[in-house]
Formats: structure tokens, sequence, C-alpha cells
């Protein structure tokens, strides 16, 4: 009886220590000596046992400490300035620290094992001067070194490590991969996260993975355990589960097993119940398995955290728990602008997963990069589906043996560390891939042989010819931007074809038989927040941000940044909102991949986000405001246009794309269309809204006769007793609208204009657009960057005072919207640099790697006359123009009115310049510069 008890309170203590984790780890952060090594000669002359005389504290960076080349590089519009935030301490080479550590005298016969949570690339140990074999490399997962036979109980030990985060292998084009590159996080050296010795029996788990079934109710459980002890061991395991949140475990299951020398693996099923709780973005249920190895070296215990959640496809439609599933995404990239680094803790990652929420997203892509274990536990706890990726971005993937092996190596790392996480559901092999394809679909069959608990793709997208249209062989889902039939993104046809909103994507997804995934929609760019400077207090200095405020001041334009911003947003908003809303309106897509509901700080400034780099609102729009076209359930509706005449009548058709929780039954819809002031019409219908998308679900028509003067009108749709609504504009100009001029003189030519004006004139010049000097009209903005992307029309929509007279009759923002398609398509934007006086009334935003002052309508007076210069299209085809029709008419009223007295131009001699004709108009596309 007596040994019993002691043999009781053996595994009481054990329990206590492994709980506890007072006595089984010995946690190394804190202070070390770091020594940089730029010539890498640290091992030739003896680094390996020495203690250096700088301190650094670990976990950290040289970053943080301010170590490496300083930053000399001053605010400028220059290509080393705007590429990317600057580091202002540089460093990438080896690395050596060392601290000297006490192994407890408990420890003696125990495994110590060093483990490292993350490390960019490279890492090398020496204990007292004696390197431990087998170095490490590895940007996804932990460095782990096995420092059993060089460490001893109660004894001091100097440990040495050496960090080289030069690039090893080739994994990206240009250092663009999020894993390693200075665009995003920066190419650190240090160690992150935890960082400790771990003592273990002679006899431990090494890994519990979890394979959820939940048609069975139940979880299988692999159980790798390693016995150290050369001969073969009797071994108890004891298993057992139970709700995260609940303290009542479920019965324990137990299992005899004998251990040969080295490791086991032990497959074991645990039934979880009749009342199993499932794990999706509606009910992020978490379950805790805990298994306990019981042998004659003692007992050690390993728990993990599972979600029961199973991931399929029917044809083309994504599943989660046999629910229809839509991802509503947008892409990490590494972007943490204070430290350079993604957060290692759970706190870090907290206001990234609760703003995404807010925002109304359920997913997140980690482009070329995978992120720490605390990403995943958030995400997890909120219940976010994650899209994770080796880190790649190569146009040779697969060619290299050497980078082929360590993708499999990181891929098994991923496996072992993160397997287990329930928000770990989606895994591309990297992005936008080309090379050797039959490489990349043997490492997917690979995967999906060893780990059925995701769903793959062989690239997120690639630009290769032959790939990337119809999906690879073994590819669950197909991320991609266009398939042979078609663009699946409105970059590709939102500036080549007139605004339509009855339009999807069906069409280019004839043939395609798995579910699809857009691919980076949106990509429009937004004017700089300048008012961000002042965040920047952390290891990177925003010199891109400052060079373009010095610029605007140099150039007298810094009190229109603001507005700049806003306007350039509020059209790139106007955009995303229908990028999103075709993206759910198309039967056969399952999800879309923003890029980006927040700034991307590299590639040359790519500012497209709606929230800028910390996750933080530029107030262009606000999340409630984004969720109407964002959310679980959506109202949708399909009409022909966005402007009217009088005559015509409205048609509505309703759409309710419903990826929630469940059916909507006997949901009442109530739609109406109003002005400023009033309703004009409404109504409202019944119907059942199944899950997923629902088509034609209901149909009204508002006839416009009533609309007797130019009106922007909205239509809105809500759903009773829900927090489901949407809106949408909609413009309204009288038919019957003749033209007018008066004592206006309206001419298409400079010179005429010009004598029109020395007789004392009122002039309406009108130059023909497409042979003027100046950039092309475009109405969407700049594609992700000027500075990435040169060769591109750079413009970032309109600004303008919607109160000005001249607006009177043509109703307007004051900035983009869908209404201005037509005359910003046939127009040519002046260059209004040189002009002194006189008003811009269209001002259009240049990209901030120019600043220029341009203008689409611009007046002055000139002599005794008095000049209005328009430069888009107002003269061809007005009856089947009403967008320039109407535009026409309200400049014509404002220009009769007393209320037209410009201001002098000091130098009318450079209209001349202004407005020179060449024989044709250069068109100009997004070039990649890889």
């Amino acid at each position: 009886m007596h040994r019993y008890l002691i043999l009781l309170l053996l595994l009481l203590q054990s329990y206590y220590v492994l709980a506890t984790g007072e006595k089984n780890q010995l946690d190394l952060a804190g202070e070390w000596s770091v020594q940089l090594d730029p010539e890498d000669t640290g091992m030739k002359n003896g680094w390996t046992n020495r203690s250096f005389t700088t301190a650094i504290k670990l976990p950290g960076t040289t970053d943080d400490a301010g170590l490496g080349i300083a930053n000399s590089l001053t605010p400028a519009l220059a290509k080393p300035q705007l590429s990317h935030l600057t580091r202002k301490h540089r460093y990438v080479g080896a690395a050596w620290y060392s601290k000297d550590v006490f192994v407890p005298q408990g420890w003696a016969g125990k495994e110590m094992i060093l483990k490292l949570e993350r490390i960019i690339w490279e890492s090398n140990v020496w204990v007292d001067g004696i390197e431990v074999p087998q170095k490490q490399r590895s940007l996804v997962g932990s460095h782990e070194f096995d420092l059993s036979s060089f460490l001893k109980a109660g004894k001091k030990h100097r440990l040495t490590i050496r960090i080289d985060n030069s690039k090893k292998l080739a994994i990206s084009v240009d250092n663009m991969a999020h894993a390693y590159t200075d665009h995003t996080q920066i190419m650190w050296n240090g160690i992150l996260g935890s960082m400790y010795i771990e003592a273990m029996d002679r006899v431990h788990i090494k890994q519990v993975s979890t394979f959820p079934v939940l048609t069975a109710k139940r979880v299988d459980l692999q159980v790798v355990l390693s016995n150290k002890t050369q001969r073969n061991t009797n071994s108890t395991l004891r298993i057992r589960a139970k709700f995260k949140s609940d303290s009542k475990y479920l019965p324990t299951m137990e299992k005899e097993v004998l251990l040969a020398p080295g490791d086991s693996t032990i497959q074991l099923s645990y039934d979880l119940g009749a009342n199993i709780r499932s794990w999706s973005e509606f009910s992020p249920n978490l379950y805790d398995a805990e298994v306990v190895c019981q042998s004659g070296e003692g007992v050690n215990v390993m728990s993990t955290s599972f979600g029961m959640r199973e991931l399929s496809r029917e044809g083309t439609v994504m599943k989660i728990n046999g629910q229809p599933l839509f991802l509503r995404g947008t892409l990490e990239c590494s972007i943490f602008p204070l430290t350079g680094h993604p957060p290692m803790d759970k706190p870090g990652w907290k206001k990234v997963f609760l703003t995404a929420k807010q925002w109304g997203l359920n997913h997140l892509r980690f482009h070329s990069w995978c992120p720490p274990e605390a990403a995943f536990a958030v995400a997890d706890e909120m219940g976010f589906y994650l899209q994770v990726e080796l880190p790649i971005w190569e146009n040779n993937a697969g060619k290299d043996d050497a980078v082929l092996g360590f993708l499999y190596e990181e891929a098994d790392k991923m496996i072992r560390q993160y397997g287990n996480h329930p928000s770990f559901c989606f895994w591309s092999m990297g992005n936008e891939l080309s090379g050797d394809f039959d490489a990349l679909n043997a490492l997917v069959k690979n995967l999906k042989e060893k780990d059925k608990r995701h769903l793959y793709t062989a690239t997120s997208f690639t630009f290769q010819q032959g790939h990337g249209i119809v999906g690879e062989p073994f590819d669950d889902f197909l991320i991609t931007q266009w398939t042979a039939k078609g663009w699946v993104r409105g970059q590709g046809v939102f500036n080549s074809e007139p605004p339509v909103f009855n339009k999807n994507y069906s069409a280019s997804l004839d043939g395609v038989s798995i579910p699809v995934v857009t691919h980076e929609i949106g990509q429009y760019a937004v004017y700089p927040n300048l008012e961000e400077i002042k965040k920047y207090t952390g290891v990177l200095k925003p010199l891109n941000f400052m060079a373009v405020a010095e610029d605007l001041r140099r150039k007298g334009l810094l009190h229109k940044a603001k507005a700049y911003t806003m306007s350039s947003g509020k059209l790139a908003a106007i955009l995303y909102k229908e990028e999103l809303e075709r993206a759910l309106k198309t039967p056969g897509i399952s999800g879309y991949q923003l890029l980006d509901l927040h700034d991307f700080p590299g590639q040359g400034t790519a500012l497209v986000g709606l929230l800028d780099a910390f996750w933080d609102s530029k107030n262009i729009l606000s999340a409630a405001e984004f969720r109407q076209f964002c959310a679980p359930v959506v109202p949708l509706l399909q009409f022909s246009k966005a402007v009217y005449t009088n005559d015509e009548v409205f048609v509505g058709m309703l759409d309710i794309s419903n990826y929630g929780a469940a059916t909507l039954n006997n949901q009442l819809v109530e739609w109406s269309m109003k002005d400023d002031t009033k309703i004009i019409a409404k109504g409202h219908f019944q119907t059942v809204v199944r899950q997923g998308y629902n088509g034609n679900v209901g149909r009204f028509e508002v006839p416009l006769q009533a609309i007797q003067q130019a009106k922007k009108l909205t239509v809105h749709i809500n759903l009773k007793s829900t927090s489901f609504e949407n809106h949408w504009n909609i413009w309204v100009y009288p038919k019957e609208n003749q033209i007018d001029f008066a004592d206006v003189s309206y001419t298409r030519e400079l010179d005429e204009a010009l004598r029109l004006l020395q007789a004392g004139k009122k002039v309406l010049l009108n130059p023909d657009w497409k042979k003027i000097t100046g950039i092309e009209g475009k109405f969407v903005p700049v594609f992700w960057s000027p500075v990435h992307f040169p060769k591109q029309a750079g413009t970032m929509g309109l600004l303008c005072n919607p109160k000005h007279p001249v607006f009177a009759d043509f109703p307007t923002a004051g900035h983009t919207d869908w209404q201005w398609w037509d005359l910003q398509i046939k127009s040519t934007t002046m260059l209004m640099d040189q002009i002194k006086g006189g008003e811009t009334l269209v001002e259009m935003i240049d990209n901030f790697a120019n600043n220029r002052k341009l203008a689409s309508l611009f007046e002055g007076a000139v002599g005794n006359g008095k000049l209005m210069v328009a430069s888009f299209d107002l003269a061809t085809d007005l009856d089947q123009r009403p967008v320039a029709n109407q535009m026409l008419q309200s400049i014509l009223t404002y220009m009769k009115s007393s209320k037209f007295a410009p201001k002098v131009i000091e130098n009318p001699e450079v209209l001349q310049q202004i407005l020179h004709y060449k024989e044709l108009q250069e068109k100009a596309a997004p070039g990649a510069i890889y």
C-alpha cells in the first residue's frame, strides 16, 4: 500500500511540474551579449565561446537594439525611398549571441531540447565552444537543437547562437516573398517569440496530431512517442478531452503500448459523445485534448486544442461542416510597421482579427509566409479561416532541388507545429508560382496524403501559360484573376466596360469544375494619408510619406493632402463594393481575397487600403458601411446601368447572398428609392433565403417620369429585423434637355478661342481630347503603385467642390462616382503646373510620385473675355451620352449666369503648351516590374 501511495504522489508531482512549467523549462529570455559579423569571420576567429561587449534584449532584433548600418537616406521622391519603409538600422549577415545558463540540478538524465520559436533563415549553436550538430534552416517555425549530450545538470554553461539572416535559397522574385523581404516584414536578425530549454524524460510524448471526424463524432489522434532508453519500454497512454470552456473532462481512454527504442507512432480514436460542438466562424468551439504517457521513466503530459470541423467541396461549392462557405478575405503580408516583424503573442494578433471581423471578413490569406502560433490561436478563438503558404514567390518554382527540398521540410514543420489548429483551413504552395508544375503538383499530392485536414491548391494564381485557368490535378480550389473564358475580377473590366450592375462572372467560369477564389481583387491606390507620419515611432521610418509631404509643401498643395486621400479613397471604396458584389453574384465563386483592406507599405508604396498599415481606419468609409456588402448575408441588386433619363423605368432584380449560419425563413425584404429629401417609391415582399446564393428572389419597377431635374437617387434594400442592408446610387437626368449656347461661344480650337476672348466673349473651349497632350483619361485610379508599375496613366480620381454653381444641374459628390465614367474615359487630363491664376473646377488627383496640378475642367479670365476649358468630350453623340449632355447643360447654365466671374489667368500664353495637339494620344497600361 505504501508503494502505491508513493507512486501516486510521484504521479501528482509530475502533473504539477508539467502544469506549472516551473521545473521543465529554462526560460532564456532576457539580456544576452551580441556581436555582428558582417565579414563572416566569427568561426575562424574563435567566437564560439565568447561573451561579447554589446548587450541586447532577446527575444528581439538587431533593429530593436539599433545595431547595423544607420540609414543615411533623406526624404525624396526616388525609388529607394518610395520602394518601402526605411529601416533606421539595417543589418543582413551573421550575428553571434551569447549567454551563460545554469542547468537545474534536477535535470540529470533528462533530454534537453533548445527551442527558438522564430528565426530568419539559419542558426548554429555551440555549448562551451562545442558545436551542436545539424544547423537549422526555417522561415516558418521553430529552430530546435538537442543539447542533451552537451549540458550537465547543476552546471553553468555558455550558450552561443550564430544567426545568419542572409539569403540562402532562391525563394523569391526580387526578395518580395513576405517570409523574407524588406517590403513589409524586414529581414531582421534576432530571435522572436518563446526561447527556452525544455527538459523531458527519456520516454516522452513528441507530437500529438488531431484529426476530427465530424460525422462519426470522434477525433482520431496520432501520437508520436520517443524512447531514448535503448530498450523496449512498457508505457500507458491516457487520453481525455473537454470543451475548452468547460472544467469537466469527457471519459478517459487508456491504452497499453510497448515502445521500441526510437520514435513510435500510435494511432488512436477518441469518442466525443453525442453532443459534439462543431467549429466555424459562427460557433468557434474548441476542445482541449490531453495525452498522458506513463512509464518507468516518469509521467509526461502533452495538451493540444482542436476544433471539430470538416472542409469539403461539392462541385464548385466550398463547404464547411456540410454548409456552403464563402470566403470574405484580405491578404496579410506580415505588415507590422512598428517592429518590422509579426507579433508573437495573442494580444498583438487580436487587433488584426478583431478589426477584420468588424469589417465583415472571415478569412485571411498569408501571402508567401506562415504566421506564428499566436495568430493561429487567436484565429481559432474568433472563427477565422486562414490560408497559409509556403515561403516562396518564384518564377522557377520546382526547378531547384535544394529549394524544393527546403519546401518539403518547411511543409512538414507547418503540419507538426500548426496542423491541429481548426483555423488552418487552406494551403497554397506559394504566390503566383511559375516553373515546374509537375514538381508543384507532386508536392500537393504528398501533403494531401499526409494531412487531409486542409484544402489545397498548387499556387495562388500563376501567370504561366497553360496553368491557372481550370485548376491543377490535385487542387481542391482554384485561386485566379481570370480563366480561359475571361476575367473574374473588376480590374480587368471596370475601365473598359461602361458600368453595369447586372453582370457576374458566370461566363468566365464555364469549364471550371472546382470552387474559385478570386485573386487579389482591388489594388485601387489611395493617396497617402500624411497624418500617419507621426505613427511611425518604431524601427521603420516613413521616408516615402515624408517625401510626398515635402513635395506638396514645395508646390503649395499640402493643404489639399487630406482631400486627396479622402476623394481617392471614396473612389476605391466604390470600386471595392462592386468587386465584392460581382463575386457574390456568381455561382461557382467561393470567395475573394482582397488586396487589400489595409495598406501595403512596400512594392513602391502600394497604399490600396481603406485602413492604414496599422489596421486603423482612414475614415473613408465606416466598418458598418463596408459590412453592407461584406457580411455573411448581403442583399444584392441587379440593374442595367448607373445613369437613366426620366423617360425610362428603373428595373431592379434582387439577389441575396446568404452564407450565414441558417436559412432565413419567411424573411420580409423592404426596398425603397429616395432622393435627398423624400421617398420616391417603396415596397416589400416575403421570401425564403436559403443558405448559399439566392438569385432572382424579387423584382420591382420604378417609372422615372416624375423626376423633372437632374438628381442622384439612392436605392435601399434591407432585410427586416436583421442588420443586413445595402444601397446603390443612380443618377436620373431629364430626357428633353435642349442645349442653348446663347451668348456662350463654343469652339474646339485654341486659336479661335483666343480670338473670341480678345473680343470679350464668353468661350467654352472643348478641344479634341484624342489629340491634345496630357494624361490619358481613366475611370479607375492608379493600379497598385505608380512606382512599382510606372507604365500606367497615373491619376487617382477627381476632386471638386460639389456646391460650386457649375454643378448646379449636375449633381455630384466631391469625388469620382459611377456617373463620371463616360466623361473620364473620353478625356485627356490637362497638366496645369505652369498656369498662374484661374481656377480648377474638376481637378484630377495626380499620383504621389509626381504631384502635378491636373485638371479636366478649368476657368479663367483672359483680357476682357471669360474662358471655360473642358478636356472631356462634350461634342460627340450627345443624344446617346446623357452624362455628357447634362454636364454641358450645367456648364452652360453657369456660364450664362452672373456667377460666372472667373479669376484672371496671368499667363494665358501657356495655354498653347497645355493644349498642344499631337498626332496620337499615347495609351498606357500597367507593366509589372517582374
